[in-house]
């Protein structure tokens, strides 16, 4: 009787095993294929090589037509730096309040031109600011109206030096206004400021541009 009732206790065993066993399987399964679509979407369609600069279909027009002429530039025999500043300092902006085309808060646009030492503390920063009531897309049901750049000037570009930790760096100042496809009451104005490293350029802080008129008093 012992021995009968233990045969079952077993069987029993081995039959939640095999259960617990097909849902990780079957659950993994799904995880991977979302997994795979969600990479998709962000499969990229261009690279400007050597800097790392991406495009990704969900990309807007204005974006796409900004990173052909950075693209330009970047392949010259001899870059124009001023151009480089204006043309990365537009593409910060735009894939940055450009925040329909992300999937969520976490999917923060321009990380890739930021420096390098302040990649973590921006994506914390804009988490926590203009990103912070963004819903999640990844079902594709989000009804939220989130602003959309679609058109973006550069009024100045200006030689400038940076104290980055003991390091002083030559760079850029650039001022920049956006208007977006519908007001929502997002920036549209800002000094975007940018460091030469190693001949590349990278985005160090951006300013509000009444601050800057403050602090010039």
């Amino acid at each position: 009787m012992k021995k009968r009732r233990r045969n079952i206790l077993i069987i029993i065993a081995v039959l939640i095993i095999i259960c617990i066993s097909l849902v990780v399987y079957f659950f993994r399964v799904d995880l991977s294929k979302n997994k795979d679509e969600e990479v998709s979407k962000l499969s990229y369609i261009d690279i400007i090589k050597g800097y790392d600069y991406t495009l990704e279909e969900r990309d807007t027009k204005l974006f796409k037509d900004t990173y052909y002429q950075l693209k330009e530039v970047l392949s010259s025999s001899e870059i124009n730096y001023e151009e480089y500043a204006k043309l990365l300092s537009e593409l910060y902006v735009i894939d940055l309040y450009t925040i329909d085309n992300k999937f969520d808060k976490y999917d923060v646009g321009a990380t890739e031109y930021i420096y390098t030492d302040g990649v973590e503390n921006f994506i914390l920063k804009v988490d926590d600011t203009i990103y912070k009531y963004v819903e999640d897309y990844k079902d594709g049901k989000r009804k939220q109206d989130l602003p959309i750049v679609e058109s973006i000037t550069v009024s100045s570009v200006e030689e400038e030096k940076f104290q980055i930790g003991e390091e002083e760096l030559d760079g850029y100042k650039v001022n920049v206004k956006w208007e977006y496809k519908e007001d929502l009451d997002y920036d549209t104005e800002a000094i975007i400021n940018l460091v030469k490293k190693d001949d590349k350029l990278y985005i160090v802080s951006q300013t509000n541009t009444e601050d800057e008129k403050e602090e010039q008093k």
